[in-house]
C-alpha cells in the first residue's frame, strides 16, 4: 500500500492554530532505552534493519506490517504526522528542509509504532502495529511553519485503543513534533499531542515514546498494554546520573551550584560551591561537565553564545528566543555608550545632576567630546552614526514610579506605600516586640539592642505609648540587620561599595496612611567603635532633610539586593527547579498531577540556566550591580538556611507569620488583614483562594478514593524525591507537610502554582517600572553617609545634590541593570497566563469534569480582574490610587506583550 502526505484533517486546525499562537502544552514523555528489545524483535514478521548505512526498506505490499496476533478481519488506520518548521530559516535549513521531504518520500525518514492498550496474549506485551511516514513531499497546511505527512496501517480489529506511539527519527537533525493523530478507530480521531522535539538516531538511537494526553491514568489505572511504556519512559528521563549532557538529550537530574565561578580564568572569578552543609541551597538541574583544572569541586564553565543544557524541550521556543535576543540587543545599544565613556574616561562617570538621569529617558545617551574623545576622531564619529540610527533604542521607557509623579520617590508616604505595593512587598512586618534585640551573636556583632529606642519612637505616635501602638497593631519593621550585618564588613571591602544593614520603623497613621519614621544603620563593630549603629528620622530643615534622604536611599539598596537574591532568585526561581525536576522525573506524563502541573514549568529551567550563565554568576550582573557583590550567592544560601521553610510559603501561611495577617475564621481562607489597604496581600489571597479551589477540585476528581494517595507510587516517589534531592539541605526538618489525604496533596500543589505564578509575577514584572529610576531603587550605594567631623561633610553641606547622586551607582552600573530589569519585566508574545489554564488543558484532556472544573478557575479569574480594576478607582485606597499614585495591577491575571507592569503568567519563564 501506498504511504502519501495527506491533506490536513478538520479536527486538526484549531489545535495548530492554537499551538502556534497561545501554544499547546509539551507533553514530555520519554524514549525506550533500546530502538527495540530482543523479545519485542522476535515479535515482528520483519526487523527494521538500522546503522549508520541506514538499509533501505524493501517496497513492498507488506510495506505496513501488522506485528500482533488477532482475529481475521483488519481496520485500516492512518496516522497524521504534524511537524513545526523554523519560523526563520537559514538557507541551510531550507536545503534540509528538502532532504528531509525526500527522505520521508521514500520511506526512509520517520518510523511509527503504534501500541495498543490492549495485551497480546501471545506476547504478554502490548499490540504493535508500525509503518514509516511516506511521501514525496510534505502537504502544507495553511501556516507556513507547518507541515504533515501521515502513515497508513492495517490492524486486526480487535488491535484496541492506541495508547502510545514510538517515533524513531532516521534523519539527520532533530525534528519539532507538534502532534499526532490517529483516525478510523471507533473511539474517533485519537491525539498524541508532543509539542518536543525528537533526536535525530544519529545522536541518540532510543526511540521516542509519546503517549496519548486525552486521558489521565494514576499508575495503578495504566492500561496494561502501556505499562512496561511507562516505566520504561521514567527510567530513561532520570538518566544514570554520569556523564556530560548532550544538548539533545532531555534528561533531569540534580546538581550544587557549582558552575558560578571561572576560577581558570580569574582568581577573582573563583566562587564557593553553594549547596550542602556549609551553604545549603535548593538543587538545580545537572549538566554534568567536566571539573576546573583549579578547583575539581567546581565545574567547567560555558561562557555566551553557548547555550548551557538543559533538557531539550526546556529551551526556549523561537519566539521567546526573539524576544529575549531583542531584549540582549537592546541591552547591548542601552550599555554601548557609558561602557565607551567609561573607557576613555580614568573611571566610571556618575551622574552630577538629576537632569542626567531624566536624559536616559529624554534624550538617549551623549557622550560628551572631552579630551579624551577628541583623541579618537573615528570613535567619536562612529558613535555619532550608531547613535543617530539607533536613537529609538538607546532611550529607555519612563518608568512607571515617575510617569504620573516625578516628583513621588521624594516622599516618605511613597517610601512607605512601596513596601505594601511596590515590587518587594514581602518584608514588612509588624512590630510585636519591643526593645528591638538582634539574634547575631554579640561576642562577634556586638550588644544585641538596637539603638531605637522608646524616646525616639514616641515623637513620632501622635500621643501613643511603644505599648499602645504594638497592641493595636500599628507599629512595623522592615529588619535587614540580621540577614546582612555578617557580610558589611566584606561588602564594604569591594571597591566602590558601602553598605549598612539596615532597619526602618514604620507607623500606620489614624488617617490609615504608612509613614517611616526611625531608620538605623548598622555597620560591624570595631575595637574602637564597638556600637556602630546611626539612627537617622525625618528632618525639619534642609540638611536633615538630605540625610533622611541618603539613609532612605541605603534602606532602598539593601532592599533591592534582598529582593532580588532572596525574594525573586531563591524563592521563586531557584526553589521551583527541584519541583520541575522531580515532576519529569517521577511522574508519568499520563499522571494526573503532571498534567496539572505542566503549564506551571514551562521555560523555567532555561531561564534559570541563563542566569547562571550571566546574572548571578560570578562577575555578573548582580555581583557588578547589586550591594552584595561577589557575596551575592552566600547571602542568598544564608538566608535559605535561616529563614526559608516550604509550609510558610503558602501566601495566608507568610502573611500570619510576619504579623500581617491574623486568623479569623470569619474571613474568606480564615485570615483578616491588619492592614487592609495591602495591596499585594489583598489582591493575593484572591489570586491565592482560586488557585486552591481549583487545585481542591481537580484533586478531589482523582483521588476520590481512600488510600488513593497514599498507594500512588508515582506520587509518593514525587514527594519523597523532592524533599531528599531537591531540598537535601533541609530534608530532616520538621515542618515539611505529610504526603497522606488529599487535603495534604492540595495544600502542597497549590503552595507550587502559588509560587510559579502568583507569586512570582508580583515581585518580578514591577522590576523596571520601580527601578527603572535608579534614585528610587538604587541597587548599590557607594558611600557611607557623611558625618560632621567627615571631610567630605563640608562638600556635602555645599553641593547635597551631587553628594547624594555620587552615592548612587554609576552611569554604567544603572544602565545595566535598567536594561536588564527591562528585560526581566517584559511579557513574550508567545506567554502563557493563568487564565488560559482552560485553553490549555482542552488539548491536554478529553475529562468533561477536568474541563469544567478548569473553567471555573478561569471564570473566578475574571471576576478577580474586575474586582481589583474596581479596587484600583476606590479613592479610599491610598495605596493604590490619588494623585500620581499608579494603580496596583501586578496581579491582575491579564497582561499584553511588553512591560507592562501586570499580568500572571503560569510559570516562571524570565
Amino acid at each position: 500500500m501506498m504511504l502519501t502526505a495527506q491533506p490536513r484533517s478538520t479536527a486538526l486546525s484549531s489545535e495548530i492554530q492554537h499551538v502556534l499562537t497561545v501554544r499547546a502544552p509539551k507533553i514530555i514523555t520519554g524514549g525506550r532505552r533500546k530502538f527495540m528489545s530482543k523479545r519485542r524483535i522476535s515479535q515482528v514478521k520483519a526487523v527494521i534493519q538500522s546503522g549508520n548505512n541506514k538499509k533501505t526498506v524493501e517496497n513492498s505490499a507488506e510495506e505496513s506490517k501488522l506485528v500482533s496476533s488477532g482475529k481475521s478481519g483488519n481496520l485500516d488506520v492512518k496516522a497524521v504526522i504534524t511537524l513545526r518548521k523554523k519560523m526563520k530559516e537559514k538557507m541551510t535549513d531550507k536545503i534540509e528542509d528538502q532532504w528531509e521531504s525526500f527522505m520521508n518520500g521514500i520511506g526512509r525518514g520517520i518510523l511509527i509504532q503504534l501500541i495498543s492498550e490492549d495485551i497480546d496474549p501471545v506476547t504478554k506485551s502490548g499490540k504493535i502495529a508500525e509503518s514509516y511516514v511516506r511521501g514525496w513531499l510534505a502537504k502544507p497546511s495553511d501556516h507556513p511553519y507547518i507541515v504533515e505527512y501521515a502513515a497508513n496501517f492495517r490492524v486486526p480489529r480487535d488491535f484496541g485503543r492506541p495508547g502510545a506511539i514510538i517515533i524513531t527519527n532516521f534523519l539527520d537533525k532533530e525534528i519539532h513534533l507538534l502532534q499526532i493523530v490517529v483516525h478510523n478507530f471507533n473511539e474517533g480521531p485519537i491525539f498524541f499531542s508532543a509539542n518536543t522535539w525528537i533526536h535525530s538516531r544519529k545522536d541518540n538511537p532510543e526511540s521516542r515514546i509519546i503517549f496519548q494526553n486525552q486521558q489521565a491514568y494514576l499508575p495503578s489505572e495504566t492500561p496494561p498494554g502501556i505499562k512496561d511504556l511507562r516505566r520504561e519512559d521514567l527510567l530513561i528521563i532520570r538518566g544514570t546520573g554520569k556523564g556530560e549532557r548532550k544538548l539533545h538529550e532531555r534528561i533531569y537530574d540534580y546538581d550544587v551550584y557549582n558552575d558560578l565561578g571561572n576560577p581558570d580564568k580569574s582568581e577573582d572569578l573563583a566562587r564557593p560551591l553553594i549547596g550542602g552543609k556549609e551553604r545549603p541551597y535548593p538543587r538545580r538541574c545537572r549538566t554534568g561537565r567536566s571539573p576546573t583544572k583549579t578547583d575539581l569541586l567546581a565545574e567547567r564553565r560555558i561562557e555566551k553564545p553557548h547555550p548551557v543544557y538543559v533538557p531539550r524541550d526546556e529551551t526556549f521556543e523561537e519566539i521567546k528566543q526573539n524576544t529575549f535576543s531583542a531584549g540582549r540587543l537592546k541591552a547591548l545599544l542601552h550599555n554601548l555608550v557609558p561602557l565607551i565613556a567609561a573607557t576613555l574616561s580614568s573611571s566610571d562617570i556618575p551622574f552630577t545632576n538629576f537632569s542626567d538621569i531624566d536624559k536616559l529617558y529624554n534624550d538617549g545617551f551623549e557622550l560628551k567630546d572631552d579630551e579624551h574623545s577628541q583623541k579618537n576622531k573615528f570613535l567619536s564619529d562612529t558613535l555619532d552614526k550608531v547613535f543617530s540610527v539607533s536613537k529609538r533604542l538607546l532611550k529607555y521607557e519612563i518608568p512607571a514610579i515617575i510617569k504620573r509623579d516625578r516628583f513621588a520617590w521624594l516622599r516618605d508616604n511613597e517610601f512607605a506605600r512601596q513596601a505594601l505595593a511596590g515590587v518587594n512587598p514581602v518584608n514588612i512586618e509588624l512590630l510585636r516586640e519591643f526593645p528591638i534585640v538582634s539574634k547575631l551573636d554579640p561576642a562577634v556583632y556586638g550588644p544585641p539592642d538596637s539603638a531605637i529606642t522608646r524616646d525616639l519612637i514616641e515623637q513620632e505616635l501622635n500621643g501613643l505609648t511603644v505599648e499602645e501602638a504594638i497592641e493595636d497593631k500599628r507599629l512595623f519593621i522592615i529588619d535587614y540587620h540580621d540577614m546582612l550585618l555578617p557580610f558589611i564588613g566584606k561588602m564594604n571591602s569591594l571597591p566602590g561599595r558601602k553598605a549598612y544593614a539596615s532597619r526602618t520603623l514604620l507607623f500606620h497613621t489614624s488617617r490609615g496612611v504608612l509613614k517611616p519614621i526611625i531608620v538605623e544603620l548598622s555597620l560591624p563593630p570595631t575595637p574602637s567603635s564597638p556600637r556602630n549603629k546611626y539612627i537617622f528620622t525625618h528632618g525639619h530643615d534642609s540638611t536633615s532633610h538630605w540625610i533622611w534622604n541618603l539613609a532612605k536611599a541605603h534602606v532602598c539598596s539593601n532592599d533591592a539586593g534582598i529582593h532580588q537574591l532572596v525574594n525573586h532568585w531563591l524563592r521563586t526561581h531557584a526553589c521551583m527547579e527541584p519541583y520541575i525536576i522531580a515532576t519529569h522525573r517521577q511522574l508519568s506524563s499520563m499522571h494526573p498531577i503532571y498534567k496539572l502541573l505542566h503549564p506551571h514549568m514551562r521555560y523555567t529551567l532555561e531561564i534559570n540556566a541563563l542566569a547562571r550563565q550571566s546574572l548571578i554568576n560570578g562577575g555578573g550582573v548582580i555581583e557588578a550591580c547589586f550591594s552584595p557583590g561577589r557575596y551575592s550567592m552566600e547571602i542568598s544560601s544564608a538566608a535559605y538556611k535561616s529563614m526559608w521553610r516550604f509550609d510558610m510559603e503558602a501566601l495566608p501561611s507568610d502573611l500570619i507569620r510576619r504579623g500581617m495577617a491574623v486568623e479569623d475564621s470569619s474571613m474568606p481562607l480564615g485570615v483578616k488583614l491588619v492592614i487592609e489597604d495591602y495591596p499585594y496581600a489583598a489582591d493575593g489571597l484572591l489570586i491565592w483562594s482560586a488557585i486552591k479551589e481549583y487545585v481542591e477540585s481537580y484533586v478531589e476528581h482523582y483521588y476520590s478514593e481512600p488510600n488513593s494517595v497514599t498507594s500512588d507510587v508515582e506520587l509518593q516517589g514525587w514527594w519523597n524525591e523532592i524533599k531528599n534531592k531537591g531540598h537535601p539541605d533541609k530534608k530532616d526538618e520538621p515542618w515539611w507537610p505529610k504526603l497522606v489525604t488529599k487535603e495534604d496533596l492540595s495544600g502542597i500543589l497549590t503552595i507550587m502554582i502559588w509560587i510559579a505564578s502568583g507569586q512570582h509575577a508580583a515581585i518580578n514584572f514591577g522590576q523596571y517600572p520601580f527601578g527603572g529610576y535608579v534614585p528610587n531603587r538604587p541597587t548599590l550605594m557607594r558611600k557611607l553617609i557623611p558625618s560632621e567631623d567627615d571631610p567630605s561633610y563640608e562638600n556635602f553641606i555645599l553641593h547635597p545634590e551631587f553628594t547624594f547622586l555620587a552615592s548612587l551607582p554609576t552611569q554604567l552600573q544603572a544602565t545595566k541593570v535598567m536594561a536588564v530589569q527591562d528585560t526581566l519585566s517584559t511579557h513574550s508574545a508567545d506567554e502563557e497566563y493563568l487564565h488560559q489554564v482552560h485553553e490549555l488543558q482542552r488539548f491536554s484532556l478529553n475529562d468533561h469534569e477536568v474541563l469544567k472544573i478548569s473553567e471555573r478557575f478561569c471564570a473566578k479569574l475574571e471576576e478577580i480582574e474586575h474586582t481589583i480594576n474596581q479596587r484600583n478607582k476606590d479613592n479610599r485606597l491610598k495605596n493604590r490610587s490619588g494623585a500620581g499614585i499608579p494603580p496596583y495591577e501586578l496581579l491582575l491575571p491579564t497582561s499584553g506583550p511588553g512591560v507592562t507592569c501586570r499580568g500572571i503568567p503560569n510559570s516562571i519563564s524570565i
